[in-house]
């Protein structure tokens, strides 16, 4: 079974069905053919943050973006004292 990509605008009417016309979780999903629970993670993925919130495909909310280069960068600073320890031993040894 091949997993559907729905847009960003599908994923907000889905809510907006639920939240401003009424219809509950269960029957809302059963009309858009969707399981209950994915449906309850995007109603609280808006409410938890609605200008964020299904950044679609490949695209990632501003905290993420700022985990992934502190990520780098700490494994770039790990590598230069890496570096920096191996030739400090390097250095110790010869002078001895």
């Amino acid at each position: 079974m091949r997993r559907r990509k729905l847009s960003r605008e599908f994923k907000l009417e889905a809510v907006r069905l639920v939240n401003d016309r009424g219809v509950t979780v269960a029957q809302a999903a059963r009309d858009l053919d969707l399981h209950e629970n994915v449906l309850r993670k995007w109603i609280r993925e808006l409410g938890a943050d609605p200008q964020h919130a299904f950044p679609g495909h490949g695209q990632m909310k501003p905290e993420q973006l700022e985990i992934d280069r502190l990520r780098k960068e700490v494994a770039k600073l790990r590598a230069e004292r890496d570096i920096l320890k191996k030739a400090a031993a390097y250095f110790a040894r010869e002078t001895i």
